[in-house]
């Protein structure tokens, strides 16, 4: 990833404390929520930030391309460092589990949806919901 004070630079903007404090927590962690966020920001040691400085550090650091959010479930985003892990996320809707898997293994579905209606899905954005492998054999063992 570029240096981040340099695209926020780029962009117009600058490094704040807000933004520096909100990549540091991406940078430990991902998948996290705004909530997540303002709590693990909370707890740095720092100043407390009220929930809408978070979610407009958010949007300031989604808007350079630092950040980038992935709907897991019809709740809040989650949060994760832009380009630090390209992969889509299967969530099983018995046990609530994640599981992440690379791009590459959804291809065929891709080409095959743009070159029947010419749409250029992103499918990092959101989740695939259905049963992870543990779920599915419990259903099929007859628990």
């Amino acid at each position: 990833m570029d240096d981040p004070g340099e695209v926020l630079r780029r962009h117009g903007l600058r490094m704040t404390e807000q933004r520096r404090r909100v990549l540091a927590v991406l940078t430990r962690r991902s998948h996290l929520t705004p909530d997540a966020i303002s709590a693990l920001v909370d707890g740095d040691g720092g100043p407390e930030l009220p929930p809408s400085t978070i979610y407009r550090t958010l949007d300031a650091l989604e808007e350079v391309g630092l950040v980038e959010h992935t709907h897991l479930d019809h709740r809040a985003p989650t949060y994760r460092l832009a380009g630090h892990h390209g992969h889509l996320h299967l969530r099983c809707r018995a046990c609530g589990r994640v599981v992440e898997v690379d791009p590459a293994v959804a291809e065929d579905f891709v080409e095959r949806l743009g070159a029947a209606t010419g749409f250029a899905a992103d499918l990092t954005h959101m989740a695939i919901h259905g049963r992870c492998a543990e779920c599915a054999a419990d259903t099929e063992g007859g628990a």
